[in-house]
């Protein structure tokens, strides 16, 4: 098996970087069909992968300055405008807001399902044992049975101490 060089692991999926350069290059051209040759779509993937750690570290240090961890949207906007590319903030900003709405969508539609299923969970009506009794009364038989073996359980062992003349226990 062929071992991969750093860069190749590295590598972004030719298929989506294609299907991005082509879509953009038909905006600009829309009565050609343009098609983009192998060694093109390996300098775009290479020009693209470069581009992201470089945006990547500006992030981090903007977050680093900031004395936190996690990179926020704000760091990566931040760092678009440092490294000199403030014409992609904006279109970025507006990918971003979609993106919130798209999911706050999402997250409300999955909390009001999950409440739903929570509200029918509590509303069930109790599983009616074979012989009539619901299975909560069944249950409440079954420990009933449960109580009357304790006081079985507790007279015989007075009895026992009876016949041994008290209990092991000390009383303080």
């Amino acid at each position: 098996m062929e071992k991969k060089v750093g860069a190749e692991i590295e590598e972004l999926p030719k298929t989506i970087v294609r299907r991005v350069v082509k879509e953009k290059l038909s905006q600009c051209s829309r009565n050609q069909d343009i098609s983009v040759n192998k060694d093109s779509l390996l300098a775009f993937c290479e020009s693209a992968r470069v581009f992201i750690h470089y945006l990547s570290a500006t992030s981090n240090d903007i977050c680093k300055e900031s004395k936190r961890q996690t990179i926020k949207a704000e760091d990566v906007l931040k760092a678009l405008e440092d490294m000199e590319f403030p014409e992609l903030v904006r279109p970025l900003k507006a990918s971003l807001n979609e993106f919130r709405s798209k999911n706050a969508g999402k997250k409300a539609a999955a909390s009001r399902i999950k409440e739903a299923k929570k509200r029918k969970i509590e509303e069930e009506p109790t599983v009616e044992g074979t012989d009539g009794e619901s299975k909560d009364d069944v249950e409440n038989d079954n420990d009933d049975d449960d109580d009357d073996n304790d006081k079985d359980e507790d007279e015989d062992e007075d009895k026992d101490e009876v016949e041994n003349g008290g209990s092991d226990d000390l009383e303080t």
